[in-house]
């Protein structure tokens, strides 16, 4: 058999391995239960298995406004970059909902594994060791439990960071300029699956790795440094270039459209930094004392679901200090047990930097409770534009399965294991067992002193449970974890010794370890994989109330669920809805929800028409509403009602006054106030261009008619006749994405009443075209589009050598 055969039938193994480990999840008709899948994913899953099979290979970059979301949505065509996600539409076409969103992680998983076994491969591990890697990186808690989360993307960014330092390597290794450019590539792609928190951490690793190997290169090449100093300069410029004119698409217009956003420049959050809150960027950050986790990992309980039923399997629910988790630490006990070895006999360049990416990784998750996070967050850019530092976890299990991997491998060398400090390692192996079994005797023994020290610590209420019980609970899934954890210890000691006493050969001992690492992660996965029957929300069923909506609202004004319904139901059933969570909202917008007052004229120029609610819930906020909202229909079950908005605005309107108000909070207090009439009076943030009526000294009249010619998400079409000069407001949120055209010339669209937009006219009759077309957008994606052309010419290139040099 030929060594890429021989590559390729481990990786095999390791498909194998994977698939069997997740096969709960992944041969159902269920779904996860992961109100992040259920909610939002799944939705846009479904417009897959009614694609025709080439529309699976259109490339569609258009930077696009979503009329149905949240009045409005838009990220300036940020995640346009998708549509270079081929085989993420070719899976969730091959694969029947709603089974396809576990085959999605499960596979990705599967693609970061093979991507460290291929790094353990070239920097000269055995195979067997590489295939370890590879399994600890797609089986580990810390990266298989994101799936109980529903981080279904994080999981697909997370697997593209292998790649990027296996490419990064060879680079170095063949100073290759089609390797750093396929490092950029890696990078770029990671980017477009838009977890850009995990791409950003990637992108930090990497230029650390990058400035390391630089150094490291030029101390062993002191000779020539002047010449490899010029040369690697230039290569590492070339990667960074590559990957910023790459991912331009992407990267050009989320930078223009996060400046105005709660997470900005001018939100005012983080002392007038931008970015988030201190205290909210820092929440989930890694408690010291969860570390013990690493050897027990339910010593702190484990998660539970936001929302639905919950396992069964779990004895305590996390309880420590992180607002809440979802996701495990551990990472298998294992490559701990295996860590020490490269560290005594391979002390090497690539040794220390997965000893630098372990130690900085877990330094930088556990964020608040040390001074180095607080630094980054002060002084290094764009990391106080996220929260959860613990999301820096992967870099650790990387480092981890790389040791692991060398670990392996020294355990399998004969001179290794006859040395008198492999003895000394496998005495402190042999001691593990015995310690935590230690452990495990004091929390038998002396379980009411324990239970009277810790009694407030181990009653701390959560998001989810509170009283006395939770002592007793705590303490019981305390003891039956570790105790898990001794046994487990003591299977790894038992092996090892077995192996140097020669019952076992070198070709079980990598079987029996792996087996045991499986077992041992799949206990603590188990936790984490659990499914429900598929929604019937997501099976495309409307309700009654939907049908009223989309039979009664050709024009399309806007509707809120006040019951609790999740408000996607409407959007997918293009039904606009004026509200939607998002974790990050344009700062006009957030400001304009906290003033919001359903009694005032607030939703009326929003154009929010309907509100959906319950009939109980209806009667006692009814004196609040007032007589505006008016019952229009009632759900055959008697569980809903519809009630209508009399004094909506139409989509467009005619102001003749305006008021100049550059203070958003005045201006939000003026909306505030029940005598505020928006259709004779606007307010400004600049003087107007044209004389305005007085809105103090001169009664507004009619200005003239509007009439909405073409409403679709990117473009508005006006007709509007005026009597005398006047501002023409629409319904619709400002951004300055938006461009306007008043009978064929450029004009500009002004904010007006905080967070809508209008322009103003002259007398007569007038065609306003609104187009969505931000300028980031269209440059970042020409610059793209060359970035893949010079790619496919520097392949086609290096192909071109490789075939001369052969032939010659």
């Amino acid at each position: 058999m030929s060594e890429r055969k021989k590559e390729f039938l481990f990786l095999a193994v390791l498909l194998i391995v994977v698939l069997i480990s997740f096969n709960k999840i992944l041969f159902t008709d269920r779904i996860v239960r992961a109100p992040d899948i259920i909610n939002e994913f799944y939705w846009g899953v479904l417009r897959y298995r009614d694609m025709a099979f080439w529309d699976i290979f259109r490339v569609n970059l258009t930077a696009t406004w979503n009329q149905f979301i949240n009045s409005g949505l838009t990220v300036e065509g940020g995640t346009a970059s998708l549509s270079f996600l081929f085989f993420q539409r070719l899976l969730f076409w091959l694969i029947p909902a709603p089974v396809s969103v576990a085959w999605y992680m499960i596979l990705h998983l599967f693609i970061g594994g093979a991507g460290m076994y291929c790094l353990c491969r070239l920097i000269g591990t055995g195979r067997y060791a590489a295939l370890l890697a590879g399994a600890i990186f797609a089986l580990a808690p810390e990266n298989a439990s994101l799936i109980n989360a529903g981080h279904v993307m994080k999981i697909a960014t997370i697997s593209f960071a292998p790649w990027a330092f296996y490419f990064l390597e060879k680079a170095f290794r063949t100073r290759k300029v089609i390797f750093f450019l396929t490092t950029g590539l890696v990078l770029a792609f990671q980017f477009f699956h838009t977890h850009w928190q995990i791409a950003y951490y990637t992108c930090l690793c990497i230029g650390a790795y990058a400035t390391i190997r630089s150094v490291a290169i030029l101390l062993s090449e002191r000779e020539k440094a002047g010449t490899t100093l010029l040369k690697l300069t230039g290569l590492n410029l070339v990667t960074m270039l590559f990957f910023l004119s790459t991912v331009a698409i992407s990267l050009l217009p989320l930078a223009n459209w996060s400046a105005d956003t709660t997470r900005g420049i001018s939100s005012g959050s983080n002392m007038g930094k931008g970015g988030l809150d201190v205290e909210e960027a820092m929440s989930w950050s890694l408690p010291p004392e969860e570390l013990v986790t690493f050897a027990i990992p339910g010593f702190f309980g484990l998660s539970r679901q936001e929302a639905g039923e919950n396992p069964k399997n779990i004895l305590a629910y996390y309880w420590g200090r992180m607002n809440f988790t979802q996701t495990s630490d551990y990472l298998g006990l294992l490559p701990w047990l295996l860590l020490p070895l490269p560290l005594l006999f391979r002390r090497d360049r690539y040794t220390w930097l997965a000893v630098a990416g372990i130690a900085g990784g877990i330094l930088f998750s556990m964020g608040k409770y040390t001074p180095f996070y607080r630094l980054l967050f002060d002084y290094f850019p764009g990391i106080n534009h996220f929260r959860v530092p613990k999301m820096m976890m992967f870099i650790p299990v990387m480092g981890l399965g790389f040791l692991a991997a060398r670990g392996l491998d020294l355990l399998l060398d004969a001179d290794t294991r006859k040395t008198r400090v492999f003895r000394r390692y496998l005495y402190g192996l042999l001691a593990l067992p015995l310690c935590i079994g230690g452990l495990l005797g004091l929390e038998l023994l002396w379980k009411s002193h324990w239970l009277s020290a810790t009694g407030e610590l181990l009653t701390r209420p959560t998001r989810y449970q509170q009283g006395p019980q939770l002592a007793v609970q705590r303490w019981q899934n305390l003891v039956v974890e570790t105790g898990i954890a001794a046994f487990v210890a003591a299977s790894y000691a038992i092996a090892l010794y077995a192996f140097q006493r020669k019952w076992l050969s070198n070709a079980v001992i990598p079987v029996v370890l792996l087996g045991l690492f499986v077992a041992d992660t799949g206990r603590v996965n188990a936790k984490f994989l659990f499914l429900v029957d598929e929604p019937v929300k997501a099976k495309g069923i409307k309700t009654p109330t939907m049908e009223y909506l989309l039979a009664h609202n050709p024009d399309r004004y806007r509707v809120l669920p006040m019951n609790g319904t999740d408000p996607m139901l409407y959007a997918t059933n293009r039904i606009p809805v004026m509200f939607t969570s998002n974790p990050v909202q344009q700062q006009r917008w957030q400001n304009f929800l906290g003033s919001f007052q359903f009694p005032t004229a607030m939703p009326d120029m929003i154009n929010l028409k309907y509100l959906v609610y319950q009939p109980l819930q209806y009667e006692q906020e009814k004196g609040y509403l007032g007589k505006k909202y008016e019952p229009v229909f009632s759900s055959p079950d008697g569980k809903e009602i519809i009630l209508e908005n009399r004094s909506v605005l139409p989509k467009g309107w005619l102001v003749s006054s305006v008021a100049t108000v550059d203070d958003p909070r005045q201006a939000l207090a003026v909306m505030q106030s029940p005598d505020f009439d928006p259709r004779s009076v606007a307010l400004v943030e600049n003087p107007p261009p044209i004389p305005m009526t007085d809105p103090i000294n001169q009664p507004a009249t009619e200005s003239g008619s509007v009439k909405i010619t073409r409403y679709e998400g990117e473009r508005i079409s006006v007709e509007a006749t005026t009597t005398r000069n006047a501002l023409l407001v629409l319904g619709e949120k400002y951004y300055r994405g938006w461009q306007a055209t008043v009978d064929g010339k450029e004009t500009e669209i002004h904010p007006v009443n905080h967070v809508l937009r209008g322009v103003y006219l002259p007398p007569g009759k007038h065609q306003v075209e609104f187009i969505f077309d931000p300028m980031p957008f269209k440059i970042g994606k020409w610059l793209t589009l060359a970035s893949f052309a010079f790619f496919a010419a520097m392949l086609g290139r290096e192909i071109w050598l490789r075939h001369a040099r052969r032939q010659g």
